[in-house]
C-alpha cells in the first residue's frame, strides 16, 4: 500500500465545541469590526458577535435546543447567519444549512430527511420557508429581521446570555449536516461533528495564514461548506474582518474591495474568470488584494496565471469536498504552482486507488483519490449503505475524484469517477432531474449529464425519450424543470433520443452520451 503524507507537521487538535474553538479571540478582539454587512456597512464586532450568540443560545436553550435537535438555517450570507448558527451550536444542537435558491419540494426534502424542528430564515423567504415547513410539520418558525404573521424575530428570542459554549462530546456529536450527493444519488445529510470542523480549522490555519489585519470578502454562501469553513469560521477563528455579500454582483465585489481595502479574495473558478476578463476591472484600485483563493472546482493554471499578472496577486486553489469538512489540499500561503490543487493539509493521508482493480495505482500514473484524516465525516445521516459506500472500514474516504500526484506531492484532479455535475461549484446529481424528469407524463426515460460551460464549470444537459404521440418541446421540459429545482440545477439543453444507453444491469451508460458531445 502506497500511503502519501502530509509534508507539513501535524497539528494539535483541541477537544472543543466549534464555537468556542472559533470565539477564542473574541474577547481579545472585542472593538475589532468581526463582520460587515456590504451592502448597508451594519457592522459586529468580535464583543458584540459573542455577545449576540450567547444571548441566542440562551433563549434557544430555553426554548428546548439542545442536543438531538436539528435547526434549519436558510439565509444568504449576512452577520447574522454567524450568530445564528453558532447559538445552536453552542448548546450541542445540530444545523442544517439550506440553499436559499431552493424550491418548497427540494426544501421539504431536506427538512424532512434531516429530521429538523426548527426554522430560521429572513423575510424574503418566508412564504417559500413556510410552504416547506407546512409540508413537514415544522412549527418553531425564526425569521431574522422584523416578525411577520406566523414568524418570531431572531431578536425577540435574545435572553441573558450563557456564560460559555456549553461541553460537548467533541468527536460524536453531529453539529452541521449539509447535504451532499456524495458520488452518486440523490442528497445525503453529511454528519460533521465539532471535532471534524474543530480539526480542519486547525489543519488549514497552518496552511492559510489569516492574520488580524486581514479583511475577507464573503461571497461564497455560508450554507455551503466551503463558505462555512474557509470564510466564516476560518475567519473568524483568525481574528479577520469579514465583508459579506448576500449574493455575487462583480461591480458590488469590485467596489467593496476598493472601499474596504480587501486583502483576500475567496472565489469560485468562474468568478476568477471574470476578474481575469472583464474590462470593468480596470476602473477600480485593488491593489489591496494580496491572494485570491480559488475552491469547489479545478482552476485551470492558465486562468490563474492570467488573474495573477492582471492584479499582481497570489493565486492559490485548494481541494475539498463536504465529507471532509471540507479541505483535504491547498496551495500554501507564499507557494504558487499554476493547475495544482495543492498538497496534503496537516494530519492527512491520501492514497490512488486503480478504480478497475480495487489495488494501489503504480507510481506515476492516475487513480481515485482517497483520503483519511480528522476532518473525514462521521458518515452520511441514517445511510448505512451510503456511508459503506464511500467510506471504508479504515478510515479512507473514496473521493470519486481521479488525480495524480507528482513527486513534490503536488496533486492535480484530473477527471471524475463520480456522476455529479459541478455548477459553479454547486453539486447537481443527475438521479434527481432524471427522477423529475421520468416523472412527467410524456417522458418514458431520461438521462442527464454535464457539458462543459465557460461561465459556470458545467450545465445539465438532459437526453430525453418521448412517448410516441407526444408533441413536447425542449423548452416545454426546461419549463417543467425550472419549476422545481433550484435555478443552478436547471436544464441547459435538452436532446431528443430514441433510446438511453445502458449496461446489462439497467445503469446509465454516461460515458457514451458524453462522447457523442466531443
Amino acid at each position: 500500500m502506497t500511503v502519501y503524507s502530509s509534508r507539513f507537521p501535524p497539528v494539535a487538535i483541541p477537544d472543543t465545541s466549534v464555537t468556542a474553538y472559533v470565539l477564542q479571540q473574541a474577547t481579545r478582539l472585542a472593538d475589532k469590526p468581526a463582520l460587515i454587512d456590504g451592502p448597508t456597512g451594519r457592522t459586529l464586532t468580535y464583543g458584540t458577535l459573542r455577545h449576540q450568540i450567547l444571548s441566542l443560545a440562551a433563549g434557544l436553550r430555553a426554548e428546548g435546543v439542545g442536543p438531538g435537535i436539528t435547526v434549519a438555517l436558510m439565509a444568504p450570507n449576512m452577520p447574522e447567519f454567524a450568530v445564528a448558527f453558532h447559538a445552536v451550536a453552542a448548546l450541542g444542537g445540530t444545523v442544517t444549512t439550506l440553499n436559499p435558491t431552493y424550491r418548497a419540494e427540494e426544501l421539504a426534502y431536506q427538512l424532512r430527511d434531516s429530521g429538523a424542528s426548527w426554522m430560521i430564515t429572513v423575510g424574503v423567504f418566508a412564504d417559500k420557508a413556510a410552504e416547506a415547513c407546512d409540508t413537514t410539520g415544522i412549527d418553531q418558525r425564526v425569521v431574522i429581521g422584523e416578525a411577520q404573521a406566523g414568524w418570531r424575530s431572531l431578536a425577540s428570542l435574545m435572553a441573558e446570555p450563557l456564560d460559555a459554549p456549553v461541553e460537548v462530546d467533541a468527536a460524536h456529536d453531529v453539529v452541521v449536516l449539509p447535504y451532499s450527493s456524495g458520488t452518486t444519488g440523490f442528497p445525503k445529510g453529511v454528519m460533521l461533528t465539532h471535532r471534524n470542523l474543530v480539526a480542519n480549522l486547525a489543519q488549514t490555519s497552518a496552511v492559510i495564514r489569516l492574520r488580524e489585519d486581514d479583511t475577507v470578502f464573503a461571497a461564497l454562501p455560508f450554507f455551503h461548506i466551503y463558505g462555512m469553513t474557509v470564510l466564516m469560521n476560518m475567519g473568524l477563528l483568525r481574528g479577520t474582518t469579514i465583508v459579506t455579500v448576500p449574493r455575487f454582483d462583480l461591480v458590488q465585489m469590485l467596489e467593496l474591495t476598493q472601499q474596504h481595502r480587501i486583502t483576500r479574495l475567496f472565489l469560485v473558478p468562474p468568478i476568477v474568470l471574470a476578474l481575469a476578463k472583464h474590462p470593468i476591472v480596470d476602473d477600480y484600485d485593488l491593489g489591496s488584494i494580496t491572494q485570491i483563493f480559488s475552491g469547489a472546482a479545478p482552476l485551470s493554471a492558465e486562468l490563474g496565471l492570467a488573474v495573477a499578472k492582471r492584479l499582481g496577486c497570489d493565486v492559490a486553489q485548494g481541494y475539498g469536498m463536504t465529507e471532509m469538512s471540507p479541505v483535504s489540499h491547498a496551495i500554501a500561503d507564499g507557494e504558487s504552482r499554476p493547475g495544482s490543487s495543492g498538497t496534503l493539509i496537516p494530519n492527512t493521508e491520501a492514497r490512488l486507488v486503480d478504480p478497475t482493480t480495487g489495488h494501489d495505482a503504480a507510481p506515476a500514473t492516475e487513480g481515485e483519490l482517497w483520503i483519511r484524516g480528522p476532518q473525514v465525516m462521521k458518515g452520511y445521516l441514517a445511510n448505512e449503505e451510503a456511508t459503506a459506500e464511500a467510506l471504508d472500514p479504515d478510515g479512507w474516504l473514496h473521493t470519486g475524484d481521479i488525480a495524480r500526484i507528482e513527486d513534490d506531492g503536488h496533486t492535480f484532479i484530473v477527471d471524475r469517477l463520480k456522476e455529479l455535475i459541478k455548477v459553479k461549484g454547486f453539486q447537481v446529481p443527475p438521479a434527481e432531474l432524471e427522477a423529475l424528469l421520468t416523472g412527467h407524463d410524456e417522458i418514458t426515460d431520461a438521462a442527464v449529464i454535464g457539458v462543459p460551460d465557460d461561465e459556470a464549470g458545467e450545465r445539465p444537459k438532459a437526453f430525453i425519450v418521448r412517448k410516441a404521440d407526444s408533441t413536447l418541446g425542449a423548452d416545454d421540459i426546461k419549463a417543467f424543470v425550472a419549476d422545481r429545482v433550484a435555478t443552478y440545477k436547471q436544464l441547459s439543453d435538452v436532446e431528443f433520443v430514441d433510446s438511453i444507453p445502458k449496461s446489462a444491469s439497467g445503469k446509465i451508460l454516461r460515458r457514451e452520451l458524453r462522447a457523442r458531445e466531443t
